[in-house]
């Protein structure tokens, strides 16, 4: 039986701007993520025009990218685990940084899908490395804050996106090349940034056997802990990694809980109909009568209003906690969502553009803070890339399916039968918070490992 006790007393204080720094380093990957995911819509018009493509083939150059990213994030497990949490973020960077080029430089449909791809691929290993490493370096009571900058980085990234699209659409007819390959550039200082990181202590000790390596990294995160102190959290780790390794692999009844949680918030947070809402909002607002102008105007208040309610979320994680924050998150959606539904049905489009506000608000502080943080929290530390990759590949195969899909759906429904179908998806979402989402703010990996059942009692 494994007694969890506090190895390192909360009076124990971690070396703050070394966290701040390592946890930004890894987070820049979201805004390399988010940047990649939103550039390509200033370039897209021009590209159809320029090769002089069919829809069908317009939709595969558009969507490369995001098939690259299913295909991340299904065998982003992989280098993480056997080549280590740093490599494969730097990795990370050089695949942004070549696609980046390589998009700018294509010539050909092909060409360009390939290297669309291949930054897709970066965005889908990046939501398994990234948050991974940042919950594995945090202590407990700022772990929420600090792996919360990935999602707020993303974020950002969107924004700086459509600013960065805005500023080079007057280059002319090369002016989508230059939109394209100024990635470039962040790509490089990020993978740069990354030579600076440690290795995750929790890799060192339980994946390579190398507890020196680990309490070096330790001794970096905590100064001020005596010997012993870092000598027991060694052992905690060891210990509980140890015991995981000997009870089975990843697909085992023993693992049946996290994988149902991983499974379900990531499921939930595409069924909310939030990448419908940020890919389709000009749709959207058209749909209610405003003009294309407008249209895009407003879809622009959603990337600002979905930054600063990020910015709260990651302010409130820590504070009232992973299960508070989806149970707002969810009334949140199911006001908003039914209020669509409703104004669409009854044509009172004038609340339809605040009740969008207040879903994109919902979902930043509610499922969009939340979402990458728990899943790197809730499995064990010898599985926790699995598990990592296994949220991530849920996700972003509900993402395509969903975005593949929409058009149609709005086509053959009414918008409210639509809003009211994902009203009705948030509602199955607040039950599942209330009868099984755990509480992991402020606590121990190994004992939520523990307590999850991943280990041996």
């Amino acid at each position: 039986m494994i007694q969890f006790m506090t190895t390192i007393p909360p009076a124990t204080k971690p070396h703050s701007t070394k966290l701040f720094f390592w946890s930004l380093t890894a987070a820049l990957a979201g805004f390399l993520f988010g940047f990649d995911t939103v550039v390509i819509s200033g370039a897209e018009q021009t590209i159809q025009e320029l090769w002089g493509l069919s829809s069908t083939m317009h939709g595969f150059a558009m969507s490369a990218a995001l098939w690259g990213t299913v295909l991340g994030s299904l065998v982003g497990a992989c280098p993480t685990d056997r080549f280590g949490r740093k490599k494969t973020l730097l990795s990370i960077g050089l695949l942004y940084f070549v696609s980046a080029i390589w998009s700018a430089m294509a010539n050909d449909p092909l060409s360009f899908m390939l290297a669309r791809f291949i930054g897709g691929f970066g965005v889908g290993v990046s939501t398994v490395a990234a948050p991974l490493f940042i919950s594995e370096i945090a202590p407990a009571g700022q772990r929420g804050r600090l792996a919360g900058m990935f999602q707020f980085n993303i974020v950002f990234g969107i924004l700086i996106a459509f600013a960065s699209n805005a500023a080079l659409g007057g280059l002319g007819e090369s002016g989508w090349r230059w939109m394209l390959g100024v990635e470039a550039i962040p790509a490089l200082f990020y993978s740069l940034m990354c030579f600076s990181l440690p290795e995750s202590p929790r890799w060192l000790i339980g994946r390579k056997d190398d507890s020196e390596g680990g309490k070096a990294v330790l001794k970096m995160i905590y100064p001020d802990a005596s010997e012993s102190e870092i000598e027991s959290k060694v052992e905690e780790i060891a210990s509980v990694s140890h015991e995981a390794a000997s009870t089975g692999g990843f697909w085992t009844t023993r693992l049946r809980i996290p994988i149902l949680l991983a499974f379900f918030i990531a499921f939930f947070n595409q069924l909310s109909g939030i990448n419908a809402i940020l890919y389709f909002a000009p749709r959207i607002f058209e749909l209610t009568g405003l003009g294309e102008k407008a249209a895009l105007l407003q879809s622009v208040g959603i990337g600002v209003t979905n930054l600063i309610f990020t910015f709260v979320g990651l302010w409130l994680i820590d504070l009232l906690g992973r299960r508070t924050l989806l149970y707002i998150g969810s009334f949140g959606y199911i006001a908003s969502l039914g209020l669509c539904a409703w104004a669409f049905q009854t044509e009172t489009f004038a609340i339809v553009p605040v009740c969008v506000f207040a879903f994109i608000a919902a979902h930043a502080v509610g499922q969009g803070a939340v979402i990458w943080v728990f899943i790197s929290e809730i499995f064990p530390n010898r599985h926790r890339a699995q598990g990592q990759s296994l949220g991530s590949f849920t996700h972003w195969i509900f993402a395509a399916l969903l975005t593949l899909f929409f058009p149609s759906m709005v086509t053959a429904f009414s918008p409210g039968v639509v809003f009211g179908f994902f009203c009705f998806m948030m509602m199955l979402q607040l039950l599942w918070v209330k009868l099984m989402v755990p509480e992991t703010k402020g606590r121990a990996l190994e004992e939520i490992e523990h307590d999850m059942g991943a280990t041996k009692s």
